[in-house]
């Protein structure tokens, strides 16, 4: 095992994580050593002396990593009502990037709010003119982690159109347009759309790159919730590598996985689309690694799925985690009239094969995303577990991945890929987001069946160098910052 260069230079630190088996996030391999935190950053990595009176935690060969960065949630409203952020703290996440699927809190104001937004949270927490505004709640209240916001195209209809089930009139995408360049002034990374939902299904093409003209120039990201991830699936990359070229932004294919048996394995043609358009346009996706999926009930989902799970109902909340086929014998209802007996409404749907989920996993260029939905009351096992389920599946069961190399997906590639200065490695100088881990011992606990609940192994958690979880609770430091584009560095 490589070690650091000895130095005699006595280290004035806040804290000292000594005897760390120090994996950086590059993929390289591990390093033995000690990691020095002052001011919120990393001060030092080896071994060096300590000033005396130092603070100083023993790794006792404990794994200390970067702090993971959620490249997918869906936590835009969490943020403001749960600062501390448990599901993701106790999973080691230090970042995470909001507003996917064409879905985020802002700017928005109205007393109804249709599904999909409704994920997001309750209509009181769409209370933002403008996207300045929620960044700015952000900062005043910050939480536990550090924020890269996405603005959402569905947002946008919604706030710019009275018919959402058509094309955007000039007048409508020239509004939406003036929201997208206010969005990108205040520190938006770049524009999500989901166009697989009713609210943007609409949309066409032209739309969505007139819409986002303000991305131009700007070395955005453009995440997508493709139109359709089945069997039309292979048409709906291509428009969104066409929108990523017109935009000239980076194309980030939003929880990739490939839906229904019948197209079980076609991750192989999928996975080999993106490398052929990694060599001419920036491009990555991010997956989680379960073998179902979640969002609102949808007759088609639900005819997709081998099984689905209710996680919330308002037209019957008895189905609150219980098997859509149990509730619809129970109803005495076809599965059509058992939909609209039970929206709106949640859902959990086994529809992905394993090999493809490890195939994805193994390609250069996938991220970690959990694309957890924080406020269902039944929550897929993906809010509280997807981060030490690979590291426990993926790595250590399975070896599929090396610890470094799964490290890197959580960290150094999401940094690069979002342009994240001074974050996702274990380098001098860069912001001390920091993650402790036994590699032996860290388990998900979150299961379909019991989803909240915080996995064991995380034995603490530093944003910008102040302790966010201590292995068994949040803490009461805020640090986490709204971090800003590239193009602002």
């Amino acid at each position: 095992m490589r070690t650091f260069s000895a130095t005699s230079e006595v280290v004035e630190a806040d804290l000292v994580l000594t005897d760390a088996l120090l994996v950086d996030g590059t993929g390289a391999p591990p390093v033995r050593g000690n990691l020095a935190i002052k001011d919120g950053r990393i001060a030092a990595l080896g071994d060096f002396p300590i000033a005396p009176g130092t603070p100083v935690r023993q790794a006792a060969g404990r794994v200390v990593t970067p702090g993971f960065i959620d490249s997918h949630t869906h936590d835009d409203g969490y943020l403001l009502v749960h600062p501390e952020m448990k599901p993701r703290v106790s999973q080691g996440v230090t970042t995470v990037v909001t507003g996917n699927c064409g879905i985020s809190l802002a700017p928005l104001v109205s007393p109804a709010i249709p599904q999909p937004l409704d994920l997001l949270g309750s209509n009181m927490l769409f209370r933002f003119t403008s996207f300045t505004a929620w960044l700015q709640a952000l900062r005043d209240a910050p939480a536990a982690v550090n924020v890269v916001p996405l603005v959402g195209h569905t947002t946008l209809r919604v706030a710019a159109m009275t018919d959402t089930g058509r094309a955007a009139t000039d007048s409508e995408r020239d509004r939406m347009r003036a929201m997208v360049g206010e969005a990108m002034d205040a520190g938006a990374f770049g524009l999500s759309t989901g166009t697989f939902y009713p609210p943007a299904a609409a949309a066409p093409t032209d739309e969505i790159i007139g819409v986002g003209q303000p991305l131009l120039g700007r070395r955005a990201i453009y995440a997508t919730h493709l139109r359709d991830e089945a069997d039309q699936i292979v048409p709906a990359m291509h428009e969104a590598l066409a929108i990523g070229r017109a935009l000239d932004a980076r194309v980030v294919f939003s929880h990739h996985k490939v839906a229904g048996e019948r197209n079980h394995g076609r991750t192989r043609e999928t996975l080999a689309l993106i490398d052929q358009a990694a060599a001419m346009q920036p491009v990555c996706l991010d997956c989680h690694p379960y073998p179902a999926t979640s969002t609102m009930l949808r007759l088609d989902r639900v005819r997709l799925a081998s099984r689905t799970l209710v996680t919330w109902s308002e037209g019957y909340p008895d189905a609150t985690g219980r098997d859509f086929a149990d509730v619809m014998a129970e109803l005495g209802l076809d599965d059509d009239a058992t939909v609209a007996r039970l929206s709106p409404a949640g859902a959990i749907y086994f529809l992905m094969d394993e090999g493809d989920i490890r195939r994805i996993y193994t390609h250069p260029l996938a991220m970690v995303g959990s694309d957890g939905l924080p406020f269902d009351r039944h929550p897929h096992p993906r809010q509280w577990g997807t981060f030490p389920r690979v590291l426990r599946a993926l790595v250590r069961e399975q070896k599929l991945l090396t610890l470094p190399a799964a490290i890197h997906k959580m960290t150094g590639l999401p940094a690069r890929q979002y342009g994240l200065r001074e974050r996702g490695l274990l380098r001098e100088g860069f912001h001390a987001d920091l993650v402790m881990f036994d590699p032996e011992t860290i388990t998900d606990l979150a299961t379909f069946s019991h989803p909240v609940q915080a996995s064991c192994g995380i034995e603490g958690v530093w944003v910008n160098g102040e302790q966010v979880w201590d292995g068994t609770q949040t803490g009461k430091a805020r640090p986490g910052r709204v971090l800003a584009p590239a193009r602002e560095q």
